[in-house]
């Protein structure tokens, strides 16, 4: 898919890896960009291009939200799944399930309603195309972040599945799988980090060469090739990170 002329909605756009890929999808020349925000006036208020950017309220987890963006925007070709939540907890040793539900309710089933309510929008049509951020952490699991990476490997069996019955239609489904970004997310995890610009652009060079998965930066793209040769030795040695249990 071409960005340049593309009518975007971008999840998660205020900050980090949102914004990012806000400013590089200007410079490739998105016609318009839609922002999916919790604060609109906050997000007006910092818009580069005003006559491209166009604020929307969006709290991915509220029905109502997505159901008003999907009658707003209506010309989308280009959904951007970006908006995403970490807790950094275990299974056992967490006091109780909240985090766990909140992550899959941003990182899986808020991309899943978002298909669902967008279905009719060009984004799902021919010569449409849908984007998942995900994470390395959707193959690999970090039990430091265990419920976290339960939560991006079901929104990259989502984007699998969305890849697969939107074929016919000549959709393009990118999933998008960095390592750790120097993000307010990213800073729990080691030195060194992808920057956002890095991830963003990598996705859209991605996005325009028609790929299917990318793994965005010189660190992504190790971890791959060191998962691709040995998926049991890279898992064993995540396996040492964990939250004791009380």
């Amino acid at each position: 898919m071409k960005i340049e002329g593309s009518v975007v909605l971008l999840t998660g756009a205020s900050r980090g890896i949102g914004r990012a890929l806000a400013e590089e999808l200007l410079r490739r020349g998105a016609a318009k960009i839609y922002l999916g925000v919790r604060d609109v006036a906050v997000a007006r208020a910092t818009l580069t291009d005003p006559a491209r950017m166009v604020p929307l309220a969006l709290d991915v987890t509220k029905p109502d939200q997505i159901r008003a963006a999907a009658e707003i925007a209506t010309d989308v070709t280009l959904l951007i799944n970006n908006a995403g939540v970490a807790s950094f907890t275990g299974a056992v040793s967490a006091d109780d399930t909240a985090h766990a539900r909140q992550e899959m309710e941003v990182n899986y089933f808020a991309p899943l309603a978002l298909a669902q309510a967008f279905r009719n929008a060009p984004a799902f049509h021919r010569g449409g195309a849908i984007v998942s951020i995900l994470s390395f952490l959707a193959l690999v699991t970090l039990p430091v972040a265990g419920t976290y990476s339960a939560s991006k490997a079901a929104a990259l069996a989502l984007t699998r599945t969305l890849r697969a019955e939107l074929k016919g239609r000549g959709v393009q489904v990118l999933g998008v799988m960095p390592v750790q970004v120097e993000t307010e997310m990213g800073v729990a995890l080691p030195e060194p980090r992808l920057t956002p610009a890095e991830v963003a652009s990598a996705t859209l060079d991605a996005l325009e060469a028609g790929e299917e998965e990318v793994f965005p930066g010189a660190l992504s793209r190790g971890a791959a090739d060191a998962f691709k040769a040995d998926p049991v030795g890279m898992q064993a040695q995540m396996a040492g990170f964990v939250h004791a249990i009380d």
